[in-house]
């Protein structure tokens, strides 16, 4: 029964988690993601997307290289920090970040979802 115990609080946690830092990223960004993904902007999406993604590469990896719960829980807090980190830097790079996605510049929005993305790869082989 431990190894069903563990996988379903791992995997209640990761979702709680995700759920915590979907609210908080969209509440950070000066722009309300769900109603332009509504809407059918596409630079929006893909900006939450890749930021998603980022955020679930290292409760992945997370996962998989800590023994204890309490350890896998400290790791995600930090990559929580790291994709609200990313949004930041890039938006401080590209001061005009927040108004193109907004506009719906897909291409925009692509470099922030890769950018994303690209930095949660990173931050789970970190923990490898």
């Amino acid at each position: 029964m431990q190894p069903v115990y563990a996988y379903a609080l791992h995997l209640l946690a990761s979702l709680v988690l995700l759920a915590v830092f979907v609210g908080v990223y969209t509440r950070i960004t000066p722009f309300r993601e769900f109603a332009l993904i509504r809407q059918g902007n596409m630079a929006a999406a893909l900006s939450l997307a890749g930021s998603v993604f980022g955020l679930c590469f290292t409760l992945s990896a997370s996962i998989q290289h800590n023994d204890t719960f309490p350890m896998f829980l400290l790791w995600s807090v930090g990559a929580m920090l790291v994709q609200v980190l990313v949004y930041a830097a890039l938006t401080r790079m590209l001061p005009d970040m927040d108004a193109a996605i907004e506009s719906n510049n897909i291409g925009m929005g692509a470099l922030m979802g890769t950018m994303s993305s690209a930095v949660g790869a990173l931050n789970a082989a970190c923990l490898s």
